[in-house]
């Protein structure tokens, strides 16, 4: 099976610089997409065979997920079961035979740290939700975390210690969702890879210098680690600030 996340930062932006084409050729069995930044009918997405889920938020323009799928899921659920949490479109659940799969663009700390306290709050949150899951059935979650979680993910550690994405806060909080049984696939694929990053700011020709940030994320339910074939980080793609990240898994 082959699955694609990717943060487009603005899809209709992003279907204007190749997004239809990567998908059509590519063929992956589930395509989740965070940053919409659109409402679901506010363009037309032509990609036929797939059946298409979205979740976008209450503010327009902002956040939002959409996940396109070859299989029709057995459920499909929005958000967290969590109040509060609920207005962001942050999140997307599909469920199959064996196993879910978690869509989720999670929010970002901003500069200054200004929504450090919202984060930890939604981090709760998450964890306590992919864990009632976990206990049904495996899952896969996939997507932005805003977080690198290790110096080895990023390029420039020591200057962004503290910052939104690697504060000391942020990174103890993925560490407690692999902590609750959880893997990150790249990593226990490629532990000490350097250089592998998904994200790079517009700013600074930071692209072109591969200054970048590995914020992009495949995660599976420990007991179906061993079943994750390759996880590919497609730094050859552009059309967002974000290039996609595959993953191929025998389920």
């Amino acid at each position: 099976m082959k699955l694609i996340t990717w943060n487009v930062n603005g899809l209709r932006a992003c279907m204007g610089k190749g997004f239809l084409d990567f998908v059509r050729n590519e063929a992956p069995d589930i395509m989740c997409v965070q940053e919409t930044k659109m409402q679901e009918g506010q363009a037309d997405v032509p990609l036929e065979g797939y059946i298409q889920f979205w979740n976008s938020a209450e503010k327009k323009g902002y956040s939002g997920t959409a996940t396109f799928t070859l299989k029709e899921p057995l459920s499909v659920q929005n958000d967290i079961d969590s109040p509060g949490h609920d207005r962001e479109g942050r999140t997307i659940t599909l469920e199959y035979d064996n196993f879910y799969i978690i869509n989720v663009y999670t929010p970002n700390a901003q500069e200054g740290l200004a929504r450090i306290d919202y984060r930890m709050e939604w981090e709760d949150a998450f964890r306590s939700y992919v864990n009632k899951l976990d206990e049904k059935k495996p899952v896969i979650i996939c997507g932005d975390l805003n977080v690198a979680h290790q110096e080895i993910d990023l390029k420039n550690p020591k200057s962004n210690r503290g910052n939104a994405g690697f504060s000391d806060e942020e990174r103890a909080k993925f560490s407690e969702l692999l902590e609750a049984g959880f893997t990150d696939t790249f990593r226990h694929l490629y532990p000490d890879l350097e250089g592998a990053y998904t994200w790079w700011t517009y700013r600074f020709n930071a692209r072109a210098n591969n200054a970048g940030w590995r914020i992009d994320y495949f995660l599976v339910s420990d007991r179906i680690k061993n079943k994750v074939k390759d996880v590919i980080i497609r730094n050859d793609v552009y059309g967002s600030d974000h290039c996609p990240v595959v993953m191929y898994i025998e389920l």
